[in-house]
């Protein structure tokens, strides 16, 4: 057992998604310093959440134990919000901890400037984006993290679309995560690499109907509340398109690269240029283009038939002077594999279709670690 895990308990009947909602809502209070809230400002201490009552300890500077009242009283409201919590116990203490960093500059079209203390121990943050959805991005990021983990790499793979989040069945992954005493987060793991995903905090049949703050706000934890530990790689599954939720996820990130995945029709290309544009305008490189579902082979007879046509995704990446990574097929296995939560980098090893996932992973260790 790890340090981390012998301070936690299991997040029993969603207890770990509970306070991630209590620490969502905290946010939305003003600490005293008046530039972060008392989340990030770590001065919610202690969680800890019983049936509909919640508690936890405010630690304030001594010179702002006068406005303790205030905060407590700011902290319920913002509570009231929950309808499934009752009573919240608040206690004041002095607090110790050192001061906080200055908050993290925003990212500018003409630069990527990574955010102050994220991932510290994370040497390279990888986007997997598209422009539209049903192209088969997540089945990338999952078969693209469990092949740089086959070549003796440490990784972690975020499943940042809150909205509809497949990691866990395409890993054939479920549970809550445990909470440490502290409300760190730890990640669940299978295959080697670990994982954290809003659907590990859901019931299957369960919808996000948050507004775009709120994802945010769970999704910052993710990144900056859960103990990643010591990865050479986080591969990071974005929500589809260019809309708020991914733009400002990629702001967030301390992202080190992006790979672009299309298929192959004109159209999907087309709309795979805009998310290209996105980490373009916010300086942030873009290590090539994975076209999926670039072909058929039929097992039968073994005719090759290119249903969505071919070479858009040659085409774009021509056009922006960057890598093609790779043509993936369709293939019957990676779309059982998907469903059941056998990838085919596991699954399937040997098979020309996880070599190409492997090679793919190659060339994206050795581009960025080139730098």
């Amino acid at each position: 057992m790890t340090t981390a895990e012998q301070g936690a308990q299991p997040s029993a009947a969603g207890a770990g998604s509970k306070s991630l909602a209590v620490l969502n809502e905290l946010r939305n209070v003003p600490g005293p310093d008046g530039e972060h809230d008392i989340v990030s400002g770590k001065h919610v201490k202690n969680l800890s959440i019983s049936g509909s009552n919640v508690q936890f300890v405010l630690a304030l500077p001594k010179d702002d134990l006068e406005r303790a009242e205030q905060l407590s009283a700011a902290a319920r409201q913002a509570l009231a919000v929950l309808e499934w919590v009752e009573t919240v116990d608040i206690t004041t203490e002095e607090e110790k901890a050192e001061p906080l960093a200055a908050a993290p500059t925003v990212h500018t079209p003409a630069q990527q400037v990574k955010p102050a203390n994220a991932l510290p121990n994370v040497k390279h943050v990888i986007a997997i984006g598209s422009g539209k959805g049903g192209v088969g991005k997540s089945t990338v990021s999952v078969n693209l993290a469990l092949a740089l983990a086959a070549a003796g790499h440490k990784v972690g793979l975020l499943d940042a679309d809150v909205y509809g989040p497949s990691i866990p069945l395409m890993l054939a992954v479920s549970g809550n995560p445990l909470i440490t005493q502290d409300e760190r987060i730890i990640p669940l793991e299978k295959h080697g690499i670990k994982l954290m995903s809003m659907g590990f905090l859901l019931r299957p049949d369960q919808a996000v109907v948050w507004r775009g703050p709120m994802v945010h706000g769970v999704v910052r934890q993710f990144i900056g509340d859960v103990e990643w530990g010591e990865l050479d790689f986080l591969v990071v599954d974005l929500p589809p398109g260019t809309g708020d939720a991914p733009l400002s996820l990629s702001q967030e990130l301390p992202l080190t690269a992006a790979v672009v995945v299309t298929t192959p029709q004109e159209v999907a290309a087309a709309v795979a240029q805009k998310a290209m544009s996105m980490f373009q305008r916010l300086g942030i490189r873009i290590l090539g283009i994975i076209e999926n579902m670039s072909y058929f082979i039929c097992p039968h007879c073994q005719e090759s038939s290119e249903i969505f046509d071919r070479g858009g995704g040659r085409v774009l990446a021509g056009n922006a002077l960057i890598p093609l990574l790779g043509e993936i097929p369709i293939d019957m296995r990676m779309r059982k594999g998907s469903d059941v939560g056998q990838p085919v980098v596991v699954e399937f090893p040997d098979s020309e279709l996880a070599q190409q996932f492997k090679e793919i992973a190659a060339r994206l260790a050795k581009q960025v670690e080139a730098e």
